[in-house]
């Protein structure tokens, strides 16, 4: 199965909630950190349902904006430049592209978080040493949800899972993360590695 084929899958799809009870306070921690964290660069480690792992660097801009850049020998990257969020298919030197409001990119990427309204907070758990907040999509809470997963002292963003309606989870797991610092604004356009140029919308 392609990388971006699958990622891309589980971009846009969400999982069944987790049986817990959201706690208030916790939910404001949580919204809170994610509107006060502007940019990261962290490594990652994607792990697919089959057990298949991949390495790479995820870079994070708010709003708007995010890149993972895929270790060699894999050429796929993802990048979102503020309206859309593009998926190159190294393998078949082809690109396709969604607007970033119809992707599960959109929630990390919207300039104010908010844990209500068009998402709900179906599940807050602590599993070792990390809260674990479960979120899906209000009118739709069985199409799927996104877990997310912090440590606590410090607050920190860890991980995030992903499990599509068929049961199929992606797990995205950060490590090395450095927040608060300028990235390039170049490393959030989308290039097309065919052409060596950039694509305006």
């Amino acid at each position: 199965m392609r990388i971006i084929c699958f990622f891309m899958a589980a971009l846009l799809l969400w999982s069944a909630p987790v049986a817990a009870t959201a706690q208030p306070d916790d939910v404001a921690v949580v919204e809170n950190y994610l509107n006060n964290l502007h940019t990261l660069k962290a490594r990652f480690i994607q792990t697919a349902s089959d057990g298949q792992q991949i390495a790479g660097d995820f870079y994070l801009k708010r709003p708007g904006r995010l890149r993972f850049e895929y270790d060699d020998p894999v050429t796929d990257f993802i990048v979102a430049d503020g309206m859309f969020i593009y998926y190159y298919d190294g393998q078949m030197k082809q690109q396709s592209n969604a607007p970033i409001s119809q992707s599960l990119a959109d929630f990390f990427l919207r300039k104010n978080i908010k844990l209500s309204g068009d998402i709900t907070v179906s599940g807050i758990k602590r599993v070792e040493g990390t809260l674990q907040v479960t979120l899906t999509q209000t009118k739709d809470p069985h199409a799927g949800a996104l877990t997310l997963g912090f440590t606590e002292k410090p607050m920190q963003l860890k991980k995030w899972r992903i499990t599509d309606a068929q049961g199929a989870i992606t797990e995205i797991n950060l490590y090395e993360a450095q927040t608060g610092m300028k990235l390039d604004s170049d490393l959030f356009h989308y290039y097309d590695p065919e052409r060596k140029k950039q694509s305006f919308n």
